[in-house]
């Protein structure tokens, strides 16, 4: 079982060039957003909301609005636009983020983020996590309010190309064991 989960994280990758004539499936986005929905979060907020984009003509506007400075440019063919809006935390999470000084809403859409990503690649589908887009067209192409904040653009779909080989530091580089080395 573990290694089925460990050779999942390893396959996952961020694709950024998708098959086009392959049109993600209903109900393969129907058991990503699941994954999604059930991710945790601090104090059970589930600070999240998603914006899915399936029309062909609505996702390339989302991609065009991702691909600026000459960043991103792959979005606009990315069949299915993911995006996550942050949405306000329950009052106890709010008290524990003044209390630690800590802002658990980031926290917590990361790990839907990744729930999303991994749930893609156990279906097959590719994904790529987007921070860096024009957040002010998004919102009025997809009638989010001014005043909510728009944190990611997942894009989904079928990859058009071969995995590569991934690059990581070495664990003895990121963990150490009952003190920071």
């Amino acid at each position: 079982m573990m290694n089925d989960f460990l050779q999942l994280v390893a396959a996952r990758q961020s694709d950024r060039a998708y098959d086009m004539t392959r049109p993600v499936e209903p109900e393969k986005l129907a058991q990503i957003l699941e994954a999604a929905r059930l991710a945790p979060s601090a104090c059970n907020a589930q600070p999240w909301k998603f914006v899915v984009v399936t029309d062909p003509e609505l996702s390339v506007k989302v991609g065009k609005a991702t691909a600026g400075l000459g960043m991103n440019k792959f979005a606009k063919n990315a069949p299915v636009h993911i995006l996550v809006v942050e949405e306000s935390m329950n009052i106890t999470s709010y008290l524990g983020a003044k209390i630690k000084d800590k802002y658990f809403p980031l926290v917590d859409i990361g790990i839907a983020t990744a729930h999303i990503t991994l749930a893609a690649e156990s279906l097959g589908l590719g994904s790529c996590i987007l921070g860096w887009f024009d957040e002010k067209a998004i919102k009025q192409l997809v009638g989010i309010p001014a005043g909510k904040r728009l944190l990611l653009d997942i894009t989904i779909g079928y990859p058009a190309k071969a995995k590569r080989k991934k690059s990581r530091k070495p664990l003895e580089k990121v963990v150490s064991y009952n003190t920071y080395k």
